[in-house]
């Protein structure tokens, strides 16, 4: 009797510990289940980039808006006024005969900065006989200096230097800031955006501080990657910009839309603008 219950025992616990086991596998299994069917979590989402809006106004006028009346490109959907910008590189001018060519304005370079070591400032030798010729035949006129400024005290001089040798000329077109950066090692080869837009910043006060109206020239490419355009907003815009479509996406007010124009009166070739008095 006491063999069957010790036989009945044995037989018991190995019963117990066999379901206790199989309760163990089935619940492992059901939590294998529950995870395998859980959603996967989802990513945390990257954070927006915070997109600025420009302080740029949206340039109205379309490719459409231009057609050739002639020799020169005219806009048919706003006031326009054909230009030309020269320097001493013309020689000699018949501003009677541009005048007579449908020309209403002009550009006159006072001079520019050196582009080696030094960056001497030097004057354009015919900028004053220009003025004298383009005034008597009934031209507006505007000026422009060739910057190769580093430092905005270099820039302040540049404008200073333009406001001497125009004081007491007449003029009803702005005084540009003209800043190039050219092929090869020049001493504007490295300069940074920071530093060329506060260039262009103190040439452009400058001339505002003495009562004159200032414009920045560029190109798209120099605007896209070379300083930073949105911080100009407050001056006028000459684009250079050498195609009959004017596509580029922000208000400009003068146009130069090629640099291998011909005026008669003018030997060789010569830049000719389009200017948008209503642009301002």
């Amino acid at each position: 009797m006491s063999l069957l219950k010790e036989k009945l025992r044995s037989g018991t616990a190995v019963f117990l510990i066999s379901g206790v086991l199989a309760a163990v596998v089935v619940a492992a299994l059901i939590a294998t289940l529950i995870l395998l069917n859980l959603p996967e979590k989802a990513p945390k989402p990257e954070p927006k980039k915070e997109v600025k809006p420009s302080v740029l106004e949206e340039n109205p006028l379309k490719p459409e808006d231009f057609v050739y009346e002639g020799d020169y490109l005219t806009c048919t959907a706003a006031p326009s006024r054909l230009g030309i910008d020269v320097s001493q590189h013309q020689g000699n001018i018949d501003w009677e005969a541009v005048k007579a060519a449908g020309v209403s304005f002009v550009i006159i370079r006072i001079g520019g900065r050196g582009y080696g070591s030094e960056g001497s400032i030097y004057y354009d030798d015919l900028a004053q006989s220009y003025y004298q010729g383009a005034k008597a035949a009934g031209l507006d006129v505007g000026a422009y200096f060739f910057s190769q400024a580093i430092t905005p005290e270099e820039a302040r001089e540049e404008a200073s230097f333009v406001l001497e040798q125009t004081y007491g000329w007449e003029m009803t077109m702005p005084i540009v800031c003209d800043w190039e950066q050219l092929d090869g090692q020049t001493r504007t080869s490295n300069i940074d955006p920071r530093t060329l837009t506060d260039c262009m910043k103190a040439f452009c006060q400058t001339i505002t501080d003495a009562g004159k109206e200032a414009m920045l020239y560029f190109n798209p490419d120099h605007a896209q990657s070379q300083f930073y355009i949105e911080e100009m907003a407050g001056y006028d815009f000459w684009l250079a910009y050498y195609t009959q479509w004017m596509d580029y996406p922000y208000k400009v007010d003068m146009w130069q839309y090629t640099n291998e124009g011909s005026v008669a009166g003018i030997e060789g070739n010569v830049d000719i603008n389009l200017y948008f008095p209503e642009a301002k």
